[in-house]
């Protein structure tokens, strides 16, 4: 996808990619193709939750995107884990164990304007973690 990292906090709590709009990623219509927007908009909540908060395992519990506007021109992910969101989560691990916080962030063009939008639900649970109603698979 030819990404470059813009901004990449220590911590995973600011990060900022830019998505190229080339001719791998042009869908017929010109504009940038969902599915690259897809990709590169999974990981980075999940991302962010493991740097913030280790010894957990995190993953991507569900993802919607609204895409917005077409995407003409390069985009850039734009993601931020206020301290709000660090001291709430924080808290239900405490006290549950285990979290399933939801994020937002965007992709924006070179113009400023958000194309889509990303709302991102993550899993937190302990390492370790297993279902207990989980069913087996045969």
């Amino acid at each position: 996808m030819s990404v470059r990292v813009l901004e990449l906090a220590d911590d995973w709590r600011r990060v900022r990619i830019l998505l190229p709009l080339n001719a791998f990623n042009r869908n017929p219509g010109g504009g940038m193709f969902g599915g690259a927007i897809a990709a590169l908009a999974d990981p980075i909540a999940a991302l962010a939750c493991n740097r913030v908060f280790p010894g957990h395992q995190v993953w991507t519990r569900a993802m919607h995107i609204d895409f917005r506007h077409e995407g003409r021109t390069d985009l850039e992910l734009r993601f931020v884990f206020t301290d709000a969101q660090v001291e709430a989560i924080g808290a239900e691990l405490a006290a549950r164990g285990r979290a399933t916080p939801t994020f937002e962030y965007g992709f924006h063009d070179q113009h400023g304007r958000c194309c889509a939008h990303v709302v991102n639900t993550v899993a937190i649970r302990p390492a370790g973690y297993r279902p207990r109603h989980r069913k087996e698979q045969r």
